[in-house]
């Protein structure tokens, strides 16, 4: 039996933080060149340190861009813009090292089979609007107002790194209370730090988080929990995409296959099934087939279609798990091709998906969040 009465913690970062600056790094780069050459094998890693971008991987394309310009453009959106910030797009170094990808691979994705073996999980609830655990939403919407306060010059104070926690009471398996809130963000070194707790929780933690979730005499808030945060980004650690991968995702709800996604074009399995599992999901979430689904993918490199699919409804499918595994397979493309061209992931949309979760946006380019085989799910499943 799942249980019913628990509490639950979710984190976000900032874009600010360094793994999230190496997995913006890495697919601006994707984007650069799928925007030239939509057919591109791309697998890009970043490393960020104290005055350091090291950009490395495979890439084979028939276009060329400028890496180091991509790097310094990104960081500079990004916030890092002061060298006092241990870390800025005009002084630090930028180094590439890219091969092109191995030939062994490629025979195996031209024909169109999976550029990998893994599995992929996706995830819905009918906990939020945007069908995704409460506990990731609260710790994204945190973290964005964070960094929004911080451009606005609402909070001059803020600097780019910072991270979110949010922890969810439940009752009956449903959020019931908010109990406690986590909040580091780097400062400048001459704020006070009752000054900095009071303008979170008023300023970004208040207008984001909804006040019938908050009971003031029992919520926890920590801000700045250590006193004092003023060496962060890349100075503070060292960054490296596809570190950051429960946060991308669900917040540790459900299952990880162990994928990282910022980095990699759609042939790479890692980033399309967990696009179209979240997908599949979302759909029998959104057509009342279940209150919450978990569907993980599995594939063998080289193989176009899916070598298992298994869904877990958490006893709260209004049919057969079974019959769930049959509507999937009957509506849904799972192929590497299939799925690229369903879901248009053939485009230059890839960056903005590398900070805040891959998961529960409303941005139109984020097409598997679409809800749009909702009516066909539901028709089929006789509900």
């Amino acid at each position: 039996m799942p249980k019913k009465d628990y509490f639950f913690t979710s984190e976000s970062v900032t874009e600010g933080h360094p793994d999230k600056i190496a997995d913006q790094i890495s697919d601006s780069v994707l984007d650069a060149i799928i925007a030239q050459d939509p057919v591109a094998r791309v697998a890009c890693e970043t490393l960020v340190t104290t005055g350091l971008a090291f950009v490395a991987g495979e890439i084979s394309t028939s276009c060329y861009v400028h890496i180091p310009d991509i790097v310094r453009e990104t960081i500079k959106n990004i916030g890092y813009t002061r060298a006092k910030y241990g870390f800025d797009y005009e002084t630090c170094s930028v180094i590439t090292s890219i091969d092109q990808q191995s030939g062994d691979i490629a025979m195996g994705v031209d024909t169109g089979g999976a550029g990998d073996q893994g599995l992929m999980f996706g995830f819905a609830c009918n906990e939020t609007p945007e069908l995704m655990p409460m506990p990731i939403m609260l710790a994204h919407k945190i973290a964005m107002k964070l960094s929004e306060v911080r451009k606005q010059d609402l909070l001059g104070y803020l600097r780019p790194d910072g991270k979110s926690q949010v922890t969810i009471e439940y009752k009956d398996g449903k959020p019931f209370r908010i109990d406690t809130i986590v909040v580091s963000s780097q400062h400048s070194p001459d704020v006070h730090m009752k000054e900095m707790r009071e303008d979170i929780i008023e300023k970004v933690i208040k207008t984001v988080v909804p006040h019938e979730l908050l009971d003031e005499e029992t919520v926890k808030y920590y801000i700045n929990p250590t006193g004092r945060f003023v060496v962060g980004g890349p100075m503070g650690d060292t960054g490296l995409t596809g570190r950051k991968i429960i946060v991308d995702s669900y917040g540790g709800v459900g299952s990880h296959g162990g994928g990282a996604f910022s980095g990699k074009d759609p042939t790479k399995v890692d980033r399309s099934g967990a696009y179209i599992s979240r997908y599949i999901a979302k759909n029998i979430v959104a057509a009342g087939i279940a209150d919450r689904v978990e569907v993980q993918l599995a594939y063998a490199i080289g193989v176009p279609e899916p070598v298992s699919i298994l869904v877990d409804t958490h006893e709260t499918g209004r049919i057969e798990e079974d019959k769930i595994a049959k509507l999937i397979r009957n509506n849904f493309n799972l192929t590497p091709k299939g799925i690229i061209d369903h879901l248009q992931l053939r485009r230059p949309i890839y960056k903005k998906t590398a900070a805040y979760g891959h998961f529960g946006k409303t941005d139109p380019d984020f097409t598997w969040e679409k809800t749009d085989k909702a009516e066909t799910l539901k028709k089929e499943a006789g509900l």
